[in-house]
């Protein structure tokens, strides 16, 4: 099975070649991103981008929030024939003016549009099933749009369309990576006045997808996370999940989770994230199960390199498994999105990762092994890396890979998960 992965079929061979020219251009995009930070820090661009998107000395009178983001995206499927190579160039635009606060009152608009400038892709929106999907339609929407109120102490009420990304987004986040983001039309209540604590109260009644389409939802939920000194974080929650448009989303989710960074002597520091949950039916759900999830991850860093190891799983009983439908699922098993959806079978993610930062350039790689949540049954194995490049707060450049090296188990078949996937991406942004 190792051996698979360093044999590339003419498919792949004839994939490169048809996104040479696409490599071309984003080189040159790249290039000039390059470029910018520099002239700005040359002639103090930044800080007066920094000064005209404020109204007002100091945002007296509120201020614009700019973020525009440009991404090629590559997808390769083995032998899905006949669905095509996708080939993804698109320029994410989020635009919004936030006012300032009067007597604790705040409110803050949001634009996002994304323009597809090449769409060999199946957006989910634009009909082109011929090829493989990259989610990010071509598509423009009120991203948020929401008013908050700071009057009583310690607390916080914010209701409207906004982005919400609890903990470490397992179970509720934005979905960030994809350029149309995942937000919630929601009122949430935040309470901070005991110390160390931090209590959410929300309740979600809507979901403006990734694809820029309405989701029918019922969600309220209870979050809150505990501090523990310096080094331990203990966070406890509850989502009562009723989903309208795929009862079999519709669940009750208990967990805890504790995790921190205690640092030790001689630059050496541990880090731990464990973490269990529970699910089962709830509303509208046709099923009747009751099924767990388990989480460890153990890491140290030295010197600057960080290396972590540990498992997820989500388990299934052959009919229903453990799902995470509103979490930002594509930084959990496996860049390559193989698992967004859990099989009937469940998931075991036994995963490590090794990233080092160098000359203020980020590299990480990034290894999963598959099974069934039971362990007998296996999907496959994944390479994953990244490389990425901050110059100041405002400009990030980024390329990553992901390769699913899936095996031909007839556990894998039924799962799905039986195709080799490679996904290329090359990405450059610039956020005000």
């Amino acid at each position: 099975m190792m051996g698979r992965f360093f044999i590339v079929d003419s498919e792949v061979y004839k994939n490169f070649h048809d996104i040479k020219l696409n490599i071309l251009k984003t080189a040159s995009l790249g290039a000039i991103a390059l470029l910018m930070p520099m002239a700005a820090q040359a002639t103090n661009t930044n800080e007066t981008l920094e000064n005209a998107l404020m109204f007002g000395r100091q945002g007296e009178y509120g201020q614009l929030k700019f973020d525009l983001r440009y991404r090629y995206e590559n997808v390769h499927i083995t032998d899905d024939l006949p669905i095509k190579t996708a080939n993804a160039n698109t320029l994410r635009l989020q635009f919004g003016y936030l006012t300032p606060e009067f007597y604790g009152i705040q409110v803050y608009a949001e634009y996002e549009g994304n323009l597809a400038m090449q769409e060999e892709y199946n957006s989910l929106r634009n009909g082109q099933t011929n090829h493989e999907v990259v989610a990010d339609p071509q598509e423009q929407e009120l991203n948020q749009f929401w008013l908050s109120y700071k009057g009583n102490p310690d607390t916080l009420i914010k209701g409207g369309r906004q982005r919400i990304a609890l903990d470490n987004q397992r179970f509720i986040g934005n979905t960030g990576w994809r350029q149309m983001e995942r937000t919630f039309d929601s009122v949430l209540i935040q309470n901070q006045s005991i110390e160390n604590l931090t209590l959410n109260l929300i309740y979600i009644g809507q979901v403006r997808t990734v694809i820029s389409t309405d989701r029918p939802i019922t969600m309220p939920l209870l979050n809150f996370s505990y501090k523990f000194g310096r080094f331990s974080t203990l966070t406890g929650y509850g989502y009562w999940l009723a989903d309208y448009a795929d009862g079999a989303n519709s669940t009750q989710t208990y967990g805890v989770r504790i995790h921190g960074a205690p640092r030790l002597k001689h630059d050496i520091q541990l880090s731990y994230d464990v973490g269990y949950s529970n699910q089962s039916d709830y509303k509208n759900n046709p099923g009747n199960y009751a099924l767990d999830r388990y989480n460890i991850m153990l890491g140290a860093s030295y010197y600057g390199v960080t290396i972590k190891s540990g498992m997820e799983q989500l388990d299934g009983n052959g009919r229903y498994a453990f799902q995470t439908p509103l979490g930002t699922n594509h930084i959990f098993q496996g860049w390559a999105d193989k698992f967004l959806v859990t099989p009937e079978t469940g998931v075991r993610d036994i995963q490590g990762t090794i990233d080092k930062s160098f000359y203020g350039v980020k590299l990480m790689f990034a290894y999963h092994h598959f099974t069934d949540s039971n362990g007998h049954g296996e999907y496959g194995n994944e390479y994953d890396f990244l490389v990425s490049k901050s110059f100041g707060k405002h400009y990030h450049l980024l390329a990553k890979y992901a390769f699913y090296d899936a095996d031909d188990s007839a556990t894998a078949v039924n799962a799905g998960v039986e195709k080799n996937t490679q996904k290329i991406w090359v990405q450059g942004s610039v956020n005000f």
